[in-house]
């Protein structure tokens, strides 16, 4: 049974505050996006509240006035639970709970709820779990002879966003079992990161080379992998529906294999132990030879998507990878797919779902793997066969012809293969 499933909607009231440098219009679509968060969570919305602050309240985050404007909304919409676009401190939400009389939860929680449903592989579910514990750790308290808002994940039968979990009679024994459930799961995924590290190192010597597909959630980078690969991948118009990396192989044009990697969307605020969390599984991106950066043009804030996928991007120390911007569903919005592949350098239009313009992605990644590979000339003794067929393994080989000392290539190689054949090098 899906963990999304439960006996009602849940209703909620957006909060929004504006705070320097941003604008009405960031939290406008700040909180649209938090919707689509909120109703992939399985709730409605009923209601939102706007505030611009020079800073958050330290007891509320909206102050006073504005919390008691927002009971009266929470009353009036008889909302189960109010969800902040912004993050709210533990003592914060306790404050604000008190006050509202209903569940006091930020956009953090959210994205973790949502995670949490999603997560299907012993990984995913280990490291969602792990981000939950450290989020909702400094949140327990006694509430009576039980506390909430402990860890655990979605269930029927009417919890609600943010506040899963049992209920245990003792604070400080409950804060040690989540503490000692963190270690258990650090210590599970620091040995699941060696087996990946060991997986990549045999990568790296077998030469091939390795492109991840990254980009904001529900951009169509499953569906641009299940195009090219048959990959299989579930391909769902919800937010984070994929969240295991799959990696499939992929034959270039010039014949060349590469593995292609589709990963876990990015989003803006994506919380940071969450990020921390899936640094294993994102570690192919940063290991990469090549980023295929898939943009929706239909989205309403194209750049800013572009932008937040690149503040992850650099929080996993994956920003120096070459990227290739990709503009998927160019047969929805074929003049906008086009306008934005023409204002970035180097930019592609395509559309995953009909296939336009993917031969053109595919032979542009082509262009760009080989452009970060080094054509050199090499002179090969005919007694060396062993050397011979080693360029053949691992560099593209575009010309080979003998003469009387030697065969003679022209060849296709990596800064480390290149290493290995320098001395046949032809200056």
């Amino acid at each position: 049974m899906s963990l999304i499933e439960r006996a009602f909607r849940e209703k909620i009231v957006l909060v929004g505050v504006t705070l320097p440098p941003d604008t009405a219009e960031d939290t406008d679509a700040g909180l649209d996006e938090l919707s689509l968060l909120v109703e992939t969570a399985g709730a409605d919305e009923v209601g939102r509240i706007v505030q611009r602050r020079r800073a958050p309240d330290p007891p509320t985050f909206v102050g006073k006035g504005k919390a008691e404007e927002l009971k009266e909304l929470a009353l009036a919409t008889d909302c189960d639970t109010v969800v902040f676009d912004n993050e709210l401190t533990p003592a914060q939400q306790r404050n604000l709970e008190k006050l509202l009389g209903r569940t006091a939860i930020d956009r953090t929680a959210v994205i973790l709820d949502i995670f949490a449903q999603n997560a299907h592989s012993q990984e995913g579910k280990a490291q969602v779990e792990l981000a939950l514990l450290k989020y909702r750790l400094p949140r327990i308290r006694g509430k009576g002879t039980a506390l909430s808002q402990q860890a655990g994940g979605m269930s029927a039968g009417g919890a609600r966003i943010g506040t899963r979990g049992p209920g245990e009679t003792q604070l400080e024994v409950d804060r040690r079992r989540i503490q000692r459930r963190i270690h258990k799961l650090e210590a599970e995924l620091r040995e699941i990161d060696k087996h990946r590290t060991t997986q990549r190192k045999a990568q790296h010597r077998s030469r091939v080379q390795r492109v991840a597909i990254v980009g904001y959630t529900n951009a169509g980078k499953s569906t641009l992998l299940n195009r090219l690969t048959d990959a299989g991948v579930l391909v769902e118009d919800r937010l984070f529906a994929t969240l295991d990396a799959t990696t499939r192989r992929l034959e270039l044009p010039g014949g060349e294999g590469v593995l292609m990697t589709d990963t876990v969307g990015f989003i803006r605020k994506l919380p940071h132990d969450l990020v921390e969390a899936f640094k294993s599984t994102l570690a192919v991106v940063a290991d990469a030879d090549l980023l295929v950066h898939v943009v929706d043009a239909s989205a309403l804030d194209v750049e800013g998507n572009i932008d937040a996928v690149r503040a992850v991007l650099r929080e996993i120390d994956a920003d120096d990878v070459p990227e290739l911007l990709a503009f998927n569903k160019a047969d929805l919005v074929p003049s906008e797919a086009t306008r934005l592949a023409k204002s970035h350098d180097g930019a592609v239009a395509f559309s995953a779902g009909s296939g336009e313009g993917v031969d053109e992605l595919v032979r542009t990644v082509a262009d760009r793997l080989r452009s970060l590979t080094n054509v050199v000339e090499l002179a090969i003794p005919f007694d060396r066969g062993d050397v011979l067929a080693a360029v053949h393994r691992e560099g593209e080989v575009l010309v080979e012809l003998a003469d009387a000392a030697a065969m003679r290539l022209r060849v296709r190689l990596d800064d480390a293969a290149l290493s290995r054949f320098v001395e046949y090098v032809v200056a």
